[in-house]
């Protein structure tokens, strides 16, 4: 089984918050990735900081754990469960249904803080690793 980590798990374990990096190193190392998404949004917050501690931060934990390309499988996954959330009026954001269809995609579970909010996306299997 693989783990796809949604940013706020990443975020808390460059900042060495809750058990992620136990969780993380429990696994092998092929077992767990973050969507190019997460990368996006990571670097976003490290550049809106001005922060270079924080891009090292990102360069050493990118090092370890595989950045996934955003494909045509993920964007398929993107307008189903965008259009199911929708319809349902239980929208999560753009950006967190891009990291939810990108993990349904490559059939991985989603690692994340934000277990009720990821929940709402059918089928998609959630744990929080905090």
């Amino acid at each position: 089984m693989k783990y796809l980590l949604d940013t706020d798990t990443v975020s808390y374990a460059l900042r060495g918050e809750g058990e992620v990096a136990g969780h993380i190193t429990a696994h092998r190392p092929l077992d767990v990735c973050i969507s190019a998404i997460t990368l996006a949004e990571l670097r976003y917050g490290a550049d809106r900081k001005g922060s270079r501690k924080l891009h090292g931060l990102i360069d050493t934990f990118t090092a370890a754990v595989e950045v996934v390309g955003f494909g045509e499988e993920a964007a398929l996954e993107f307008g189903r469960i965008g259009t199911v959330l929708a319809e349902r009026g239980t929208p999560i954001g753009e950006f967190d249904v891009l990291i939810a269809a990108h993990a349904a995609s490559l059939r991985c579970t989603l690692v994340t803080n934000n277990v009720r909010h990821f929940s709402k996306v059918p089928g998609l299997p959630v744990e929080n690793w905090k």
